[in-house]
């Protein structure tokens, strides 16, 4: 069996003696560390360079066929890391060290745990909200992949795909329950059984997804896998959206955006269509995102399936979309006016500041009296 831990040695004394300034920090985790090595089992370890010159020290070999991977964790990928940008936090949150360049190298490192520690805060739960919203995201590339009618018919396929959408939905899971996986391949279904937040059905269809030679009974459980875990982030995001706010989340909106309200009266009275119709929906999307926004303390998910038009639809602005008329302009147009005097006067009744004035002259007094 190989000394895997002589082989970190001549590598660290390599360090130690060629690149003393350029590595801050080596580090070792899994298998080795955990107690769970085997005979076949590597050593996981990897180095945050300090130079670029430091990056030479990445090496890939394998000694009486056992293979290893020294690599480079750049800081600002362990910062991502620790922030849970990746899912792969155990890395640095539970790696042991086998070099240090500094008291300062070592500061900043134990200051990534620190920020690893506070990520169960409920002051980071919607952040983390919004990553599961993320890793699922990623599932619906796969799914749709596996529902294109010129898509492959073979197992392999199928299976390829619904892997991608398994190991989303895990990661997704570790971001809605605000923890980390400490074991990788092969081990995330048992730590997922200890987690309060998951699929009912979750064993059912990794169950179907992992031994079913069907691909139609695969493509069903990574749908429903799906839909369950969309409504698991959907109930987590309601638990924790911030607080109503216009002033915060709308000043200067309306400024902006009326130039495109502008854009639009523009293209209606100059009958131009393909305008009209981007614009009409920019602005139409847009304004009940904000709305939304406003109400509810966050923007809306990137899953969200057009709920967030509650608002919209709620206050009585006008469908400027299903207006859209290549022959008549002239509804689009009215209605444009009607939501430029509706969302002025409800923007000021929640004590919106608009920036509107009525000549140049009017403008440059009140620059003046913000000096």
């Amino acid at each position: 069996m190989v000394d895997v831990f002589e082989v970190a040695k001549i590598i660290v004394e390599r360090i130690k003696t060629h690149y003393p300034q350029d590595v801050a920090i080596v580090g070792y985790y899994g298998s080795y560390l955990q107690g769970r090595a085997t005979e076949r089992s590597d050593l996981d370890f990897f180095f945050i360079p300090a130079t670029v010159r430091g990056r030479e020290v990445e090496l890939q070999f394998i000694i009486e066929g056992i293979s290893f991977d020294f690599w480079p964790i750049p800081w600002d990928r362990a910062e991502r890391i620790a922030a849970f940008e990746e899912w792969n936090t155990t890395i640095i949150a539970d790696c042991e060290l086998l070099y240090v360049r500094s008291p300062d190298d070592l500061a900043r490192f134990m200051g990534l745990r620190e920020t690893i520690a506070a990520l169960g805060n409920s002051s980071n739960t919607l952040k983390l909200v919004q990553q599961a919203e993320t890793a699922l995201g990623n599932c619906l590339i796969s799914l749709a992949k596996l529902r294109l009618p010129a898509s492959p018919g073979d197992l392999s396929y199928c299976r390829v795909q619904a892997h991608e959408i398994v190991t989303s939905l895990f990661e997704s899971f570790c971001f809605l329950n605000q923890v980390y996986y400490t074991r990788g391949w092969g081990h995330y279904r048992e730590q997922v059984r200890q987690l309060p937040i998951k699929p009912a059905q979750l064993e059912q269809h990794v169950d179907t997804i992992m031994f079913s030679r069907s691909r139609d009974d695969i493509l069903f459980a990574c749908e429903q896998l799906i839909a369950d875990t969309l409504s698991l982030i959907s109930e987590r995001r309601a638990s924790v959206e911030g607080a109503r706010s216009y002033r915060d989340r709308m000043k200067g909106y309306y400024e902006e955006e009326r130039g495109l309200m502008n854009k639009l009266l523009t293209a209606c009275e100059k009958g131009h269509y393909e305008t009209a119709f981007f614009v009409a929906i920019g602005v139409q999307d847009g304004l009940a995102r904000m709305l939304y926004s406003a109400e509810k303390g966050s923007w809306p998910s990137s899953l969200d399936s057009g709920e967030y038009r509650t608002y919209y639809e709620q206050f009585g602005y006008p469908d400027l979309i299903a207006l859209l008329n290549p022959i008549d302009f002239e509804p689009l147009r009215l209605a444009v006016l009607s939501l430029i005097e509706k969302l002025e006067k409800h923007l000021k009744s929640e004590g919106v500041p608009l920036n509107q004035f009525d000549s140049v002259a009017q403008f440059k007094s009140f620059v003046l009296s913000c000096s």
